[in-house]
């Protein structure tokens, strides 16, 4: 790899390390809705660590249940940011176009998938026309094995905590079996529906409940 190139690499991961950076799925440009400003970008990242956190299981002992299924090693630790960065710029090529967003936030990766292009209203069934666009998830999760994919359904506040609940854990999972039923190994999955209480945009408007309802795919890196 030429140095302009790692240079270039550089100044992304510098970036993308200052915060939570969204890029539009279309033309890969920086991106930050108006919607979205106020809740904050990436809440769904923050959301999953307190999760893993509160789990019974260690982080540790997850990690290497994951690394010993896989049949593969940790990520060495001065290591990480470029496996993460040749990661991310594959899943930006793959997902062009696809109305999926990629967020960078420090070593992890986080896939945005609106619900207006995943299900139906109402519905926990993927639309056939988001199948390929798992499809090509799959062809990058599965080049980059020493990671965690942690699948987290989220919705608007509209109905009540238990329905948008229920809602979110079926979506998840629909998500999550499409993703294991394609080949990608089981025990690196975490799945849970975090309902409505996780926003990243106003619940009073139409444009925020949409952002709202979606479902995230994090990719947490596996390191020493």
């Amino acid at each position: 790899m030429n140095k302009l190139l790692i240079s270039l690499m550089t100044v992304v991961a510098i970036v993308a390390s200052s915060g939570c950076t969204t890029f539009d799925a279309y033309t890969g440009e920086k991106k930050v809705s108006n919607t979205a400003k106020g809740a904050g970008i990436g809440a769904g990242i923050g959301a999953v660590a307190a999760y893993l956190a509160n789990r019974d299981k260690s982080h540790a002992d997850r990690q290497r249940a994951i690394l010993n299924a896989a049949g593969v090693g940790a990520i060495a630790g001065g290591g990480v940011g470029y496996y993460m960065d040749t990661q991310e710029a594959k899943l930006r090529k793959q997902l062009r176009d696809s109305g999926v967003s990629v967020e960078r936030n420090g070593d992890n990766i986080n896939l945005v998938m609106p619900g207006n292009i995943t299900f139906t209203s109402g519905s926990s069934n993927l639309m056939m026309d988001f199948q390929d666009v798992l499809d090509s998830v799959v062809l990058v999760v599965e080049e980059y094995k020493q990671t965690m994919i942690v699948v987290s359904g989220h919705t608007d506040s509209v109905g009540s905590n238990t329905l948008n609940q229920r809602l979110s854990d079926k979506r998840a999972n629909s998500v999550a079996n499409y993703l294991k039923d394609k080949g990608v190994l089981e025990a690196r999955f975490e799945v849970v529906g975090f309902g409505e209480d996780h926003p990243i945009a106003d619940n009073k408007t139409a444009e925020g409940r949409s952002l709202n309802r979606r479902v995230e795919l994090s990719l947490l890196p596996i390191t020493e």
